[in-house]
């Protein structure tokens, strides 16, 4: 049975505009996927109809994330055992459009949830409806947009950042007023809340950065900071910090920025002896970690989506030569700035990172290629790479 083909039968093309058209459609496509993961087919089929019905007795079609989820709790409620069911989740999330967050999408949108995502421009609102999303226009700057997305999820991911570092400082302040902004919109609930970091941002204290770690107060990133007064006002606010290379098909970050520097200057270069160390991890991997925190996390942890503990970046440069066919050589650290530009200052930071701790408490387990092997794939030589790092 295809819901959509049904409730396209059910519903006169007339009840409301083609927006709300394609909500209805992707709602009830949700639901049905839902009871036929926790009831089975015959039930999802008989639930279908008992959804259109209510449905037509409302008489208009919702306009709201809020009505639909009243509409699926009062059918659950009507079969045997539904009244113990979660009704589908609505996440709202930031960035959505994005490298990480487009993953995130479509992580959340497998499981059974609905995402409604926040798009600053009409390209990335189109992106998202092509990923079945519901799309909340809005910017990190404009709070009244983050406020009310909030107010309609059940839970929030905030993976946006202005990656602008010429103008770092402000970038910085106006992500730490979007996360306040967002935990008051749940605040007095037991909605989560998770916070996107970097490893790097984080003060080592062994071998490997950790999740007991806590955040370098000399960044002026606050992201941690604020999530975690968050927390300790008892909002379920939660970080997870992921390492400098999330990579995989379409990465725009650090590693393309490399390759196009590698690409412009004839030769894959390294600093000083290269054994220098980058965590990594892939993004489908850290986008099924999102999920699981928004499932099972606690409020006030921090968890690391690592799965690369620790690459040398002589072996990222031996990679990106490879790939391009070009010379790997070294760059003394007083050359490097001149060779790297601005990215000189990451690529010699040495930042290994565990995630044991989050795979421990969440059962976490990254199953996706590894940096190196994706990048002995194609696709990061065939892409331009207009890159800024996605976490810092």
């Amino acid at each position: 049975m295809n819901p959509r083909a049904r409730y396209e039968l059910s519903i006169n093309s007339n009840s409301g505009c083609a927006d709300l058209m394609t909500m209805a459609e992707r709602e009830l496509s949700a639901f049905f996927s839902a009871v036929t993961q926790l009831f089975g087919s015959e039930q999802a089929d008989l639930s279908a109809d008992d959804w259109l019905h209510e449905l037509s007795e409302i008489g208009s079609l919702p306009t709201s994330a809020r009505e639909w989820r009243l509409i699926t709790a009062k059918v659950l409620t009507q079969i045997p055992g539904g009244e113990n069911a979660s009704s589908p989740s609505t996440l709202f999330l930031t960035g959505a459009s994005g490298f990480v967050g487009s993953a995130i999408v479509r992580e959340l949108i497998d499981a059974g949830h609905q995402v409604l995502g926040l798009a600053r421009s009409d390209a990335a609102a189109q992106s998202l409806v092509a990923a079945g999303a519901v799309v909340h226009r809005g910017s990190l700057e404009d709070l009244e947009s983050l406020r009310s997305g909030a107010a309609a999820a059940d839970g929030v991911i905030h993976t946006a950042f202005i990656h602008d570092f010429s103008n770092y400082g402000p970038a910085a302040e106006a992500d730490r007023r979007a996360i306040e902004t967002l935990g008051d919109a749940l605040a007095d609930s037991d909605r989560p809340l998770i916070v996107t970091s970097g490893t790097l941002l984080a003060q080592r204290q062994g071998p490997l950065a950790t999740e007991e770690d806590a955040h370098n107060p000399n960044f002026p990133r606050k992201s941690e900071d604020a999530a975690l007064a968050l927390a300790a006002h008892v909002i379920r606010a939660s970080v997870l910090r992921l390492p400098p290379s999330v990579h995989g098909n379409g990465d725009h970050g650090f590693v393309p920025h490399l390759i196009s520097i590698a690409r412009e200057k004839g030769v894959s270069a390294f600093i000083g002896d290269g054994l220098n160390r980058w965590p990594a991890v892939h993004r489908l991997d850290a986008a099924h970690l999102f999920r699981l925190i928004l499932e099972k996390g606690s409020a006030g942890a921090t968890y690391h989506g690592v799965a690369d503990e620790g690459v040398p970046t002589r072996e990222i440069a031996e990679a990106i030569g490879r790939g391009l066919n070009v010379p790997v050589v070294s760059k003394s650290p007083e050359a490097a700035a001149d060779h790297f530009g601005w990215i000189a200052r990451f690529f010699g930071i040495d930042g290994p990172a565990s995630s044991a701790l989050t795979q421990e408490q969440l059962g976490w387990r990254p199953v996706q290629p590894g940096i190196i092997a994706d990048l002995n794939a194609e696709h990061y030589f065939e892409q331009a790479a207009d890159a800024v790092p996605l976490h810092g």
